[in-house]
């Protein structure tokens, strides 16, 4: 396994992470004896970068890998641990109680990175007040770094300027090989502050796996059932990265999954990936991502044929709206 540093903190994280989303209902993961196995198996092969997050499950995904790697037995300090507050809760009382839930769930004593999961759009805290309200809890002792997902760049400033003695270290944002909106600003800025970029989303819910084609999209029974990269037109639009990935892939003895997770680790040093899993398969494949790298002609017929690709958000609207 590579392991590179966590922002500028100088702690040693692996190149690609293990998301913990699939531990909730949305994905169908509940049963604790599977997802146990799936963060084991990553153990094992040198992962010891997890995401989690307040809201998947309502609790259930904090919970299944705070007690599998208390029960794993794993030491403290060998596992980094990230989770995320949503917006609604970032009214100070809010914080406080939460995030002290969130570490009695989890059962790890402390969070190693606390990110604000998105902006709170809907409630008008001001970006001063829940940035100074976070920041206390690294100084207390029970937040180690703080971070912000889906957060843009103006946002991002105004959090960092509030803050007294300590910074964002880590990114979370959508990216993956056919959805490149994120080039544009965050990842530019995101290394030019040497902030990590946790890459949600890094094989487009699963789009780039290999697994679909054209004539076998999935009707899907969960979280994807609305997701617009598995609309035919968008899909068809993706087929030839597809393709490409599947011809890359024999070349080097790997999967599509394996080439897409490495054309992201290749296109900048401050990207994490950080895939879920529903088998410890999935996670071998994703282990298997790094330790390697394409050739640069590979790597560049990729990003030319990708950079082509143009998922419209806006499809099943367009599409199906009623008037």
């Amino acid at each position: 396994m590579e392991y590179t540093n966590l922002g500028k903190t100088g702690l040693k994280v692996s190149r690609v992470g293990l998301g913990a989303w699939q531990f909730s209902e949305s994905w169908g993961l509940v049963e604790y004896e599977k997802a146990k196995s799936i963060v084991h198996r990553a153990l094992e092969l040198g992962i010891n970068f997890f995401d989690t997050a307040m809201v998947y499950g309502r609790g259930l995904s904090e919970n299944i890998l705070g007690k599998a790697l208390n029960e794993i037995g794993v030491r403290r300090d060998q596992v980094i641990v990230s989770t995320k507050i949503p917006g609604d809760f970032l009214n100070p009382q809010d914080i406080y109680k939460s995030v002290n839930k969130s570490i009695e769930i989890l059962g790890l004593k402390y969070i190693d990175v606390l990110l604000a999961h998105w902006p709170p759009c809907w409630h008008n805290f001001p970006t001063y007040v829940y940035a100074r309200a976070l920041e206390k809890l690294v100084k207390m002792g029970l937040v180690n770094y703080l971070g912000l997902s889906n957060y843009p760049v103006e946002l991002v400033e105004s959090f960092r300027n509030s803050l007294a003695s300590t910074d964002v270290e880590v990114f979370q944002i959508r990216y993956n090989l056919v959805e490149r909106s994120a080039e544009e600003e965050l990842i530019p800025y995101a290394e030019a502050c040497n902030i990590t970029v946790q890459a949600w989303s890094p094989i487009a819910k699963g789009a780039l796996t290999g697994k679909y084609t054209p004539e076998n999209i999935p009707k899907f029974e969960d979280v994807r059932v609305s997701e617009p990269v598995f609309d035919p037109d968008n899909f068809s639009r993706i087929w030839p990265v597809i393709l490409k990935l599947r011809e890359i892939g024999e070349k080097y003895g790997k999967k599509p999954v394996q080439v897409a997770l490495n054309w992201l680790i290749m296109a900048s040093p401050v990207i994490i990936p950080i895939p879920g899993a529903k088998d410890t398969t999935q996670v071998e494949d994703f282990a298997d991502s790094v330790d390697w790298r394409m050739s640069y002609q590979d790597w560049i017929e990729l990003e030319e044929l990708s950079s082509n690709v143009n998922i419209l958000q806006s499809i099943s609207y367009l599409k199906y709206r009623k008037f």
